[in-house]
């Protein structure tokens, strides 16, 4: 096939939703963003929002047990979604900011707020209104993307999750143990699966994919040829 006749391909294809959802760890991020880039799509964190929130809620000192404080701050707040990696709050650039391990530990009550949810839901359907986005987290094909034309739930074994998680907080300068990590990520699993409202669970239409032992570009492949869409070629 010609580079001519590819590109009027590309651009004649659907521009289609695809929602990667999964536990901390699993490589959803870094799988999404990946995917996104080969598809030509937006990308879209929605964990980010999450966190963006819950770090301004840290620094005003309202509790992560304060749902109704939550749910009024979630109002008073804008957060833009920039590029690939960053993510604004009020203006401020806090791409870096939100991955500490004092958000790590407060997000999951901070995204437990029904008002919480309710007023990010509505921010990210509006990002992927008219398709051609990637976005992943923890509730995309479930609850915001319920229609989705792709769903996917990524998984791996808790001590691979663990492991990754420790590379990228080492990354960042910040040593800690494998045990106590799996005892942090344990503990937020068992409260976002238990939550009342939009719990973790894969769709009932999305294909489980465990990316223990697997490369980024392994799983990126298998989930494009899951999606059978046109990819741009060579890396991202």
């Amino acid at each position: 096939m010609s580079k001519r006749t590819r590109t009027m391909r590309d651009k004649s294809a659907p521009r289609r939703t695809v929602a990667v959802d999964g536990p901390a760890g699993a490589g959803k991020s870094t799988v999404a963003r990946r995917l996104a880039a080969r598809l030509g799509y937006r990308y879209c964190d929605t964990g980010a929002m999450y966190r963006a929130l819950t770090l301004k809620a840290l620094r005003t000192g309202i509790s992560p047990d304060d749902a109704a404080a939550l749910g009024e701050l979630a109002r008073e707040t804008t957060l833009t979604v920039e590029g690939e990696h960053g993510i604004s709050l009020d203006g401020e650039d806090v791409s870096c900011a939100i991955r500490t391990r004092e958000v790590d530990r407060a997000v999951s009550q901070v995204a437990s707020v029904p008002e919480v949810r309710r007023y990010l839901v509505a921010l990210q359907r509006a990002l992927a209104a008219g398709g051609g986005v990637v976005m992943e987290g923890r509730d995309v094909g479930t609850v915001v993307l319920p229609r989705a034309d792709h769903k996917f739930f990524l998984t791996a074994s808790p001590r691979e999750r663990a492991e990754r998680r420790q590379r990228e907080l080492e990354e960042r300068g910040c040593r800690v143990s494998l045990t106590e990590l799996e005892g942090d990520m344990a503990c937020r699993d068992r409260f976002d699966r238990q939550r009342a409202v939009d719990p973790l669970a894969p769709a009932t239409d999305a294909i489980v994919v465990d990316t223990s032992g697997k490369s980024v570009d392994r799983v990126v492949k298998e989930l494009l040829d899951l999606c059978g869409l046109p990819a741009r070629e060579g890396d991202c």
